[in-house]
């Protein structure tokens, strides 16, 4: 059963609304939700912007390898052992 089959449904739960947060209360909620959207909408489109305008990083001709240290379970000291377990 899906929850708005009848118009009559959205018309009882809009004067519910009405009823709880008052007529008068209604327009001002309405605008600040209506300026909280339009300074979302001006945040993403300059989030967009930014990533448009960086410039991509120039391609390595050949990546260089990694260095690192291998990791050897029994290379540990004792103590480190001791604190995994």
């Amino acid at each position: 059963m899906r929850i708005f089959d009848h118009p009559a449904q959205l018309l009882i739960i809009a004067l519910l609304v009405v009823v709880l947060f008052g007529a008068k209360r209604l327009p001002d909620a309405a605008r600040g939700l209506g300026r909280s959207l339009r300074i979302f909408k001006s945040e993403v489109t300059e989030l967009q912007n930014d990533d448009k305008r960086r410039e991509p990083a120039a391609p390595a001709t050949s990546p260089e390898p990694l260095e690192g240290r291998v990791v050897d379970d029994k290379a540990r000291t004792a103590s480190e052992q001791r604190r995994d377990v």
